[in-house]
Order: structure tokens, then sequence, then C-alpha cells
């Protein structure tokens, strides 16, 4: 296995981690009924959200935590669903690649669930 090196390697993470998030009963409504996604437009803002977040592009612009802070009052988020998203997260990386922008990319996605969970819910969600 090679190392997430590029954006092609960042949208292949993108899209085989939703595909695996969206059959988990336990958080896919979050994605499909509470916040209604219009998957053509959220996945470009998703691969440029990583692309930035791992190779510093600046590709992305937008407010997360805003984003997360309205879903939470619509459904809120509760730590299981973090715990969930994480793992699956986690699991998709290992699945696709190794090396040391896949483990920056597993340690970038645990600090995001943990700030989301503080400032989203304010509820800490074990990892402190």
């Amino acid at each position: 296995m090679k190392d997430i090196e590029n954006r092609e390697d960042v949208i292949l993470l993108v899209d085989t981690f939703y595909s695996n998030v969206l059959k988990d009963d336990k958080i896919n409504y979050f994605f499909t009924d509470v916040a209604k996604l219009d998957f053509k437009k959220h996945m470009p803002r998703m691969y440029d959200f990583w692309e930035s977040t791992l190779f510093h592009t600046a590709a992305y612009a937008g407010n997360t935590l805003r984003v997360h802070k309205d879903l939470n009052e619509k459904a809120p988020l509760e730590k299981e669903h973090f715990d969930i998203w994480i793992g699956r997260f986690k699991s998709t990386v290992d699945q696709l690649f190794e090396g040391t922008t896949a483990e920056l990319a597993k340690q970038r996605a645990a600090s995001i669930a943990m700030v989301m969970q503080l400032k989203v819910s304010g509820k800490p969600n074990g990892l402190l």
C-alpha cells in the first residue's frame, strides 16, 4: 500500500469513507435525513477540506463548526456518533493507505472529532 500523496488519493479516501458511512444505520441519517446533503455539492467540499487539512493547500473555505452546530440543533450529535465516525474514518484510511500522511489523516480526524464534540455538543468525547 502507498501513502496519501495527492488530491486523487484524497478523493479515493473521501469517496470510500462516505460509501462506508452511508451503510451505517447509526449515523447515515445525519447525512441523508438530517442534513439532506446534495452529495454532488458536498463531496467536492470534502475533497477540498481534506486536501487542505493534509497538504495545506487552502482549497477549503467554509465554517465546519457552524455547519455541525446547525446539524446538532436538528439532531443531537452524541459521543457514540463521533466514535463511529472516527472508527469508520480510521478503518478506511487503514484499508487504503499506509505511511506518514495516512497516520496524519487519522490523527487530524481524531482531533477534529474531539474539537467538534466539545464545541458542538459541549460534551467531551472521552479522548481528553
